[in-house]
């Protein structure tokens, strides 16, 4: 099967490795993956942000750097949900409509993509150690992931699976959020954590870099045994 590689901004600028796990996987896996250098952000800021016109800017061009029809595979629930769900607002009366429902039908997120279309839970990754799962808001409140992500995770060589209990609650990132509402997001990257740490685990896995940025520096500035993963990079781990 050949894919579409989507690669949001802060895997772009800051987690690259992930991306290319990503791409690990899915070679692994059968596909062709294929990768459209001129892609840039899914406007989703500044959508968030207010700033519509500018945010159809950058979506106009996103669905015209995607408009093969063929599967569009992301690292992120967030950007995901976002061109899934809220692209038509922008195209409804537009000449792009056609090309937006297309593309909006391409999208997936990576574990829901292995999931649903390759119908694949296991991809013989091992990793050892205790893990818990954090339920972005974006993979969980937009696009519904939520046993996925576990299956896949349960069947890691060598990798116990524990849920918290705050496993689906916000970790305070959102965005602009953490930078208006500073106290608040640190507030809640803060329950995140200790619910975390309360079940003994050694990493907090989840669908999206900027939760896992969020909540890793927060544990980085209080110095706490435990640690961040993307799950792709899990699923990467150990072959």
């Amino acid at each position: 099967m050949r894919v579409q590689l989507f690669i949001p901004c802060f895997v772009d600028q800051l987690y690259p490795q992930t991306g290319f796990n990503m791409v690990k996987v899915l070679e692994k896996l059968g596909c062709r993956v294929t990768y459209n250098t001129k892609q840039t952000c899914c406007g989703q800021p500044a959508f968030n942000a207010g700033y519509r016109n500018e945010a159809k800017d950058v979506a106009t061009k996103f669905l015209h750097d995607f408009s093969d029809n063929l599967a569009i595979v992301s690292p992120s629930g967030s950007c995901t949900g976002y061109a899934r769900n809220y692209f038509m607002d922008m195209f409804d009366n537009s000449a792009e409509k056609h090309l937006c429902k297309q593309v909006q039908g391409n999208m997936f997120e990576f574990t829901e993509f292995l999931i649903n279309q390759l119908k694949v839970d296991n991809v013989g990754a091992v990793l050892e150690g205790k893990a818990t799962y954090h339920d972005a808001c974006g993979a969980l409140r937009e696009c519904g992931i939520k046993q996925g992500p576990r299956q896949l995770l349960k069947n890691v060589q060598g990798l116990e699976l524990v849920e918290m209990k705050e496993a689906e609650t916000c970790c305070g990132f959102g965005g602009t959020f953490a930078v208006k509402y500073e106290a608040i997001s640190i507030g809640m990257a803060q329950v995140k954590v200790k619910s975390a740490l309360e079940t003994g685990a050694k990493y907090i896995i989840t669908t999206d870099v900027s939760c896992m940025m969020h909540m890793q520096g927060y544990i980085n500035e209080n110095k706490l045994p435990i640690k961040t993963m993307h799950i792709a990079d899990v699923l990467a781990s150990g072959w």
